[in-house]
């Protein structure tokens, strides 16, 4: 199929590219890498009266370092993403998940932003931000709010964002002495969406976690913070038995939908097999990083 017909308008600056949203109307959409939008224009599940495109805003792009936290402009493409020094350094667990991310052609065009605005529930980023205790940076022609990562993915394909608000930006705190953390996903093929995917991080003594936080992708309608399973799991060596009682909190924490990939059996079978993979790399790294 082919695209339908649009307006296209290009946004210098985050006050043009305001002016030129409110100007088009509701029915407008933002563009920026294009790796989602452009797919849902060609099937015609997306009908927009025009394209506002920020991809050269220059307030959205850039990773800074401030007040103990490192700041990522929505701009930001996966592959910069993954080259940042100051987030492998930081942020590990973001540059851990880009090679997870569908394609190089994808992560070369697709932006940090524009992933957690279109809110797939089997992507990688909002899983991770969930998972680091992130902050969005939503902003209006006005002003801008503060929205904590756990509250901002609502529902399938959906965000706490307002009409009339971007994101700017995602602040995300860095990496404390002694924290780990791992994402790990199941998919039929490299680049496809997973199945099942986890998100963990944890502060590691020992063998011991301390104030894990344990996010699911792929398994519902948003990242799926499994506190049932994070609870089992906090203050106690990752023994054998520890797991186990982990694993079998998650029946209270996932209620897995069925869908082209199994069964909701199947798909609480591979977050359980997710999580032990996840506690066993975690603890590995511990010891590895202290030997």
């Amino acid at each position: 199929m082919k695209a339908p017909p649009f307006a296209y308008l290009r946004a210098t600056s985050l006050d043009d590219a305001f002016r030129l949203w409110s100007a088009a109307g509701p029915e407008a959409k933002l563009l920026a890498g294009g790796q989602s939008l452009i797919a849902t224009l060609a099937f015609r599940l997306s009908e927009p009266s025009a394209l506002i495109d920020i991809s050269r805003v220059p307030e959205l792009g850039g990773i800074t370092e401030a007040g103990g936290a490192i700041r990522i402009g929505a701009l930001v493409t996966h592959a910069q993403l993954g080259a940042s020094e100051l987030v492998r350094r930081h942020v590990p667990l973001l540059a851990e998940a880009v090679p997870l991310i569908a394609h190089a052609a994808v992560r070369n065009r697709g932006t940090f932003g524009g992933s957690l605005a279109f809110a797939d529930p089997a992507a990688e980023l909002p899983a991770c931000c969930v998972a680091l205790d992130a902050t969005v940076i939503a902003r209006t022609r006005s002003g801008e709010r503060r929205i904590p990562a756990a509250q901002f993915f609502t529902g399938l394909y959906t965000t706490a964002l307002a009409a009339d608000e971007l994101i700017a930006a995602v602040e995300l705190p860095q990496a404390r002495p002694g924290e780990r953390s791992t994402i790990i996903e199941l998919a039929r093929r490299s680049g496809d969406y997973a199945m099942a995917g986890i998100a963990v991080r944890a502060k590691i003594a020992g063998s011991t976690l301390v104030e894990p936080n344990v996010v699911f992708f792929g398994v519902g309608d948003r990242p799926i913070s499994a506190g049932r399973a994070a609870s089992a799991l906090a203050g106690k060596p990752a023994a054998p038995a520890t797991v186990a009682e982990a694993q079998a909190a998650l029946g209270g924490d996932l209620d897995p939908p069925a869908d082209q990939h199994g069964t909701p059996e199947m798909k609480l079978h591979l977050a359980r097999v997710l999580l032990a993979r996840a506690l066993d790399r975690l603890i590995g790294h511990a010891g590895a990083r202290a030997a």
